[in-house]
């Protein structure tokens, strides 16, 4: 949200769009930014767990064997400067780019596309997490509901709007309602893993017997 937030800064600088929209972004990094600084303050340190190394900000469940990588160990890094010193790149980068591209309307849609594709594309990994588990465990019903409460509201602003919304934000924010409402379908099939639990608590009693 932190990329995808700075991103739709510099695109209103080309688009000009709803200013509430540009207000959303900026609100959106300070919260985020905060929410960095009291992630990185308070996770715990390096070490290992069941003989697994502990990484930072890894999405792995318990009963997986190996600690899910990324490229470079991009948001994996054990110390916080890092963090910062690839926002405070990336932003500059971006402006960089604002001075020398800014009236290139090719430059502009790009970084507009990008931004809010960055953002329609966040609830991927948690439906490729639930479907190979075959369970939505550790997912609350609170978030998923206003997940798509957000997405409708979303998407009557942008349709509904007397400013001039690029089409942007409309086809980015069709996809995202898309996924949350697969979200809400593997919800209904999984269920928050309660089941399995309770399968399993079954299945441990009859052996103890």
């Amino acid at each position: 949200m932190l990329v995808a937030s700075i991103l739709r800064v510099y695109y209103w600088l080309g688009e000009r769009f709803d200013t509430s929209l540009l207000v959303q972004a900026v609100i959106m990094i300070s919260v985020q930014t905060l929410l960095l600084k009291v992630a990185l303050d308070h996770r715990p340190s390096p070490g290992f767990k069941g003989g697994i190394e502990a990484m930072p900000f890894v999405s792995a469940r318990e009963d997986q064997m190996a600690v899910l990588t990324r490229p470079w160990g991009f948001w994996q890094w054990r110390s916080p400067k890092p963090y910062w010193h690839f926002l405070g790149t990336f932003t500059l980068s971006l402006a960089f780019l604002q001075l020398l591209l800014g009236s290139v309307p090719f430059y502009i849609a790009l970084i507009g596309y990008l931004a809010l594709s960055v953002e329609a594309i966040l609830p991927i990994p948690q439906i490729i997490s639930n479907h190979r588990a075959h369970s939505c465990k550790g997912f609350r019903f609170s978030v998923l509901f206003s997940w798509i409460l957000g997405d409708c509201m979303k998407m009557t602003f942008f349709f509904l709007a007397e400013s001039s919304i690029p089409w942007a934000f409309k086809m980015c924010g069709f996809f995202q309602f898309a996924c949350d409402l697969y979200l809400g379908l593997q919800y209904w099939q999984f269920g928050d893993g309660s089941r399995q639990d309770n399968t399993w608590e079954k299945e441990k009693d009859i052996r103890l017997a």
